[in-house]
């Protein structure tokens, strides 16, 4: 059994219980975790409260120091701990290896800005003589929660900045993928982080989720996940009054222009859509064509979905696994068959694999749709699946129009030659993020976030440290 993390230590449950992590693409069991309760956030919590002080006074350089050594030990087992998350969420295992790449970048980059972190100056009129400086300060304990779409990359957004800002964390990763994380952290002790720096508790959110968030000792939350969970937690965090950053859902807009390289489009929709089955907040979820492209755009999509290998994360060849849960699957399935019942025509996918080895696990076609009525479920609501709506628009008025019509607000993207037109985009659509003629990839070096109900605060980027820092004025008078 794997153990939880607390003041450095490998521990299991205080109640005994545990929780069985299983493969999506088989449904055999993993491993299990412990089942932890308020009383294990509790000695979380106060673990981290204890070693606050001693990393907050650390030198910036002696953070950096221990965080890069933690990015080159797990950089040396990405090959064990990309087979563990591989098993345990179901993606290939080459996507696996480029989370756990994204690990050690984060730890990287991060640790280059530890000693970077600075205040302001400013002399004053009166007192004659006096002047005033802003000093920033680690904010304190941080509760750091991270979903299974991307269990790593997500909790490095938050374990990177808050380590280089001098903060401790409480992590909670999801209960169906913990392994990787778990093993992520160690390797981070390994390489000399201080007990009590980073702990984590495995257990379902209902339980240890609301523990930790409104723990009185917990500064700042930082999580990922559904929109509504968001809004509870938003709650909790009003009631103690915590700093609080959100990533939450997404229903991403692409628009397709009539000037478009085409073929380049359908190659970069058919990544953002189809990676990790479709399972990621910034996948592209509703796409906008203009009419002068949209049959070629439609058939070009189609093929690339067709020729997707489809198969186990293990398989070698495999360019999609299966979704996370039969849950997660039956939903996008509902989804897929509330368009068709109200007239959309599936032009790729649409279906479950059929015989060995998909009858064991959670696997469902790629698919791409036409003429999907705006009324129907996957044109309101996030589609977190291998499904892709088609909607023809007939200029980019139009299409921003329709692309804005969503609660969401996280990414968007838009292809075109005219470089006016993705001015135009970039100053209107109603999203953190847009990407011009590229696959969609959120870099270490640019803020990530939403707006509206895709949440707020800002991860990656010199931005994200703001969110693990209070500033505190001083005045000095001689």
């Amino acid at each position: 059994m794997a153990k939880m993390i607390i003041a450095g230590e490998r521990v299991g449950a205080k109640s005994g219980k545990t929780i069985e992590v299983k493969d999506p693409a088989t449904g055999e069991v993993v491993d299990t975790v412990p089942r932890a309760d308020a009383s294990d956030v509790d000695a979380a919590v106060e673990a981290a409260a204890r070693a606050f002080p001693a990393w907050a006074s650390t030198g910036g350089l002696q953070r950096a120091a221990i965080m890069q050594k933690a990015a080159e030990l797990i950089r040396q087992h990405i090959d064990e701990i990309a087979t563990l998350l591989t098993r345990e969420q179901g993606m290939p295992l080459r996507n696996t290896k480029d989370q756990v790449g994204r690990v050690s970048a984060g730890l990287e980059y991060y640790a280059g800005l530890a000693d970077k972190i600075r205040g302001d100056y400013v002399s004053l009129k009166e007192p004659e003589g006096s002047f005033g400086f802003v000093i920033k300060r680690p904010v304190g304990v941080i509760a750091a929660i991270a979903p299974w779409n991307f269990p790593l990359t997500l909790m490095a957004n938050k374990v990177c900045p808050a380590l280089a800002a001098g903060c401790t964390v409480v992590l909670k990763p999801a209960s169906t993928t913990p392994l990787a994380t778990l093993r992520c952290i160690e390797l981070m002790h390994d390489a000399g982080l201080p007990k009590g720096v980073v702990n984590v508790v495995t257990g379902p959110g209902t339980e240890v989720g609301d523990a930790l968030t409104g723990h009185p000792k917990v500064a700042k939350i930082a999580f990922t996940g559904q929109t509504e969970t968001g809004m509870h937690i938003m709650g909790i965090a009003a009631r103690g009054v915590k700093r609080i950053t959100l990533e939450l859902g997404g229903s991403d807009p692409a628009i397709v222009c009539d000037d478009a390289d085409v073929e380049k489009a359908a190659r970069a929709v058919a990544i953002d859509r189809f990676f990790n089955a479709g399972q990621a907040c910034l996948a592209v979820k509703r796409l906008f064509v203009f009419p002068q492209v949209a049959e070629q755009f439609m058939q070009l999509i189609s093929s690339r979905a067709q020729k997707l290998k489809v198969a186990p994360g293990m398989a070698e060849g495999a360019q999609m696994g299966p979704l996370h849960t039969a849950q997660q699957r039956t939903e996008v399935e509902a989804q897929v068959q509330d368009a068709v019942k109200r007239g959309a025509k599936v032009l790729a996918g649409g279906k479950r694999p059929e015989g060995a080895p998909y009858d064991t696990g959670n696997f469902y076609l790629p698919t791409v749709l036409r003429d999907v009525p705006e009324d129907s479920r996957m044109a309101t609501e996030e589609v977190f699946g291998p499904a892709l709506p088609i909607f023809v628009v007939k200029d980019l008025d139009e299409a921003i129009e329709r692309a804005n019509a969503s609660r969401y607000g996280l990414g968007s993207s838009i292809f075109t030659r005219d470089l006016a037109k993705a001015k135009i985009a970039a100053e209107r659509l109603d999203a953190g993020y847009t990407w011009v003629n590229t696959i969609k990839v959120a870099y270490d070096e640019l803020p990530f976030g939403g707006v509206k109900y895709s949440g707020f605060g800002k991860e990656h980027g010199i931005e994200a440290l703001d969110g693990y820092v209070e500033r505190k004025s001083v005045v000095l008078a001689p």
